[in-house]
């Protein structure tokens, strides 16, 4: 039998109604990360925030007695979200919660979210710790961050000068990151996870040194990033669209990339079909960005690893895949 994400629990449509239900409700809410302008008399500062959790990948983590990396994890998928606006992080705040603390979990998991820090150069400010017994099954816990940044206006990287004929560039992720774990879980029984554990919870990759030295590069030839998406739940087609102006697609050719082992294992294994896979996982990028044409070269000198994945063209904000397996 084929496995889908629905299948696995997770409805991706009802999750996309909310949003758009919020998005009614208050028109800012929409974007990676929410900008609130510093001074209304035109200093033209924002302070940029975002809040995620980890997701079902903790559910690995309890099995494996695996935490350290979850607290990259947590950090990863908010500064990520963070600086894909063009934001310079400032600081972190955690939410930990708990049945009952358990101090040797507990402090891996902060070593992790303080390593997390420092790879995205920003201070673990503050949190909560909350222990909540009879919540939570023994041996488990929660975990939401925030991430605040700030950004000049003259630096937002927003996705309205974008149009036909740039170039969208591709970053490497490290695996799954931290999405698609209830279909991850659902394809594989525990004993299972465990042979494959160094592979399912490598940490989510923070692109926060590659994308300020992809920036710098890119301004001393005299360009600039014009869109950027991390690429999380709903993978490339649901992200690569949220930078995107309403008169373009995205035409990308998957093969101008490697999709990483364990993820055509699980697709196997699991009879996962492609579009799900697509609208699940990252596929093996983990940051898509978008430049002129003739800023690649500038690019790729900057990072050896980014891949030319594909160009915007003239369409209605869509992703349109070519040799998606």
């Amino acid at each position: 039998m084929a496995l889908t994400y629905k299948k696995a629990g997770v409805d991706v449509a009802a999750g996309d109604a909310l949003v758009e239900y919020l998005r009614k409700k208050n028109p800012a809410i929409g974007g990676f990360a929410g900008l609130c302008p510093l001074d209304a008399k035109g200093g033209g500062w924002n302070i940029v925030a975002c809040t995620d959790g980890v997701g079902t990948k903790l559910k690995l983590a309890f099995l494996l007695d695996l935490h350290h990396t979850v607290g990259i994890d947590l950090v990863a998928m908010n500064v990520n979200d963070l600086i894909v606006c063009g934001a310079k992080p400032l600081f972190f705040l955690d939410y930990y919660a708990t049945g009952k603390l358990d101090l040797k979990t507990s402090r891996r998991v902060l070593d992790g979210i303080l390593e997390g820090c420092r790879q995205g150069e920003m201070s673990l400010l503050g949190g909560e710790t909350a222990e909540m017994p009879g919540f939570y099954k023994a041996g488990e816990y929660d975990l939401a961050g925030f991430a605040v940044g700030i950004v000049h206006d003259s630096e937002i990287v927003d996705g309205s000068k974008i149009k036909p004929g740039d170039a969208l560039l591709g970053l490497p992720s490290t695996g799954f990151h931290s999405n698609g774990y209830s279909l991850v879980r659902k394809v594989y029984k525990d004993s299972e996870l465990g042979k494959r554990a160094k592979r399912l919870i490598a940490p989510t990759k923070i692109y926060v040194r590659e994308i300020a030295a992809l920036r710098a590069a890119l301004k001393k030839a005299g360009h600039d990033a014009l869109g950027m998406a991390h690429i999380t739940g709903e993978g490339i087609p649901g992200n690569v669209p949220r930078f995107l102006p309403k008169n373009c697609a995205a035409k990308i050719n998957a093969g101008s990339w490697r999709i990483p082992q364990v993820m055509l294992d699980l697709q196997r294994d699991g009879k996962v079909p492609s579009a799900d896979m697509w609208a699940t996982f990252n596929m093996g990028l983990g940051m898509v960005v978008c430049v002129r044409r003739e800023a690649v070269k500038a690019a790729l000198r900057a990072n050896p690893k980014i891949r030319v994945i594909g160009e915007v063209v003239r369409g209605k904000n869509n992703v349109m895949l070519e040799n998606a397996q």
